[in-house]
């Protein structure tokens, strides 16, 4: 897996803040640009994936939980 292009740190953000910044970054990124997302929000490691797929975007690898926290790795 490349290196991330963009890094969104969202901890300390409760649901639904950080779907509604990742899509937001997601948007406002080149198609291909690879997004790292973090978040310690638990509801997040369900619906990030979930919006995300739903708008259209794709995963280079699986959520992964480390700890308190989650990370994402998304296609823009």
């Amino acid at each position: 897996m490349k290196e991330a292009d963009f890094t969104l740190d969202l901890r300390g953000e409760s649901c639904p803040y950080p779907v509604i910044y990742t899509l937001e970054a997601l948007e406002g990124m080149n198609k291909g640009e690879l997004l790292q997302v973090i978040t310690d929000c638990p509801g997040s490691f369900r619906n990030v994936p979930e919006e995300a797929i739903a708008h259209g975007y794709t995963f280079a690898q699986d959520p992964v939980k480390n700890g308190q926290e989650y990370l994402f790795y998304i296609y823009a």
